[in-house]
């Protein structure tokens, strides 16, 4: 249990994770320098999308819980933008906001994985909480009993990262389009959208890498106790 094989690659994907993260930090603060030729504030950008997309509805507030928090809450039906993108009109702050608004959209025409990651979430919350004292009582007094059901737990968390990948490229792609379509980007700006949405995205990818790994060891060490 201290040590596994399958920990290198772990290790690798906890590297890739910690390199995403620094990216993203990086490219947001790159392309939040960056003016964007709309002059439109995320805030603004986010409501005349919605608006276009009969979600007039659907509210956009002022979040102050700290760079990079921004979210759509689909109880509330609103979408909270942090400072930076709320009043900002960089190019990073219509990407965030656009990606946030991509998935008001994937809510209101019901897009089938976010429903999917939607049902998932009250199993994928527990078993995310109990997985690693049911690994560690099982291991500990030898009863594989509580490790198989640490890992069916745990496989039921893995399975809603792995759900929320397409959920998070499809509203960077609504992102991108919108953004486009309702010229609110000049074509050289596309490539900074880009990699805003583009190195957010690794990150989940990263993440659901070092989680798959983590639940493939658990597997291989309970075969090999069984």
């Amino acid at each position: 249990m201290i040590f596994h094989p399958m920990d290198f690659l772990i290790f690798a994907a906890l590297g890739l994770a910690l390199w995403a993260q620094t990216k993203v930090k990086g490219n947001f603060e790159k392309w939040s320098r960056v003016r964007a030729s709309s002059n439109l504030t995320g805030a603004q950008v986010a409501r005349l999308i919605l608006d276009k997309e009969g979600l007039s509805h659907v509210k956009v507030e002022h979040s102050r819980n700290g760079t990079l928090s921004d979210h759509y809450d689909p109880t509330a039906k609103t979408v909270r933008l942090s400072d930076p993108v709320y009043a900002g009109n960089s190019i990073s702050s219509l990407a965030v906001a656009a990606h946030e608004v991509g998935h008001a959209i994937q809510d209101d025409t019901r897009y089938g994985m976010l429903v999917l990651r939607h049902r998932l979430f009250p199993l994928a919350n527990i078993g995310s909480q109990l997985a690693p004292f049911l690994f560690i009582g099982g291991f500990l007094l030898n009863m594989m009993n509580l490790v198989g059901v640490g890992i069916i737990l745990f496989a039921a968390a893995v399975l809603f990262q792995v759900v929320t990948l397409p959920v998070e490229f499809d509203a960077s792609n609504r992102a991108r389009k919108k953004l486009i379509e309702l010229g609110l980007i000049a074509n050289r700006e596309e490539k900074g959208i880009g990699n805003v949405l583009n190195a957010a995205a690794l990150t989940y990818v990263a993440s659901t890498l070092m989680a798959i790994l983590q639940l493939i060891k658990f597997i291989l060490i309970f075969r090999g106790r069984r």
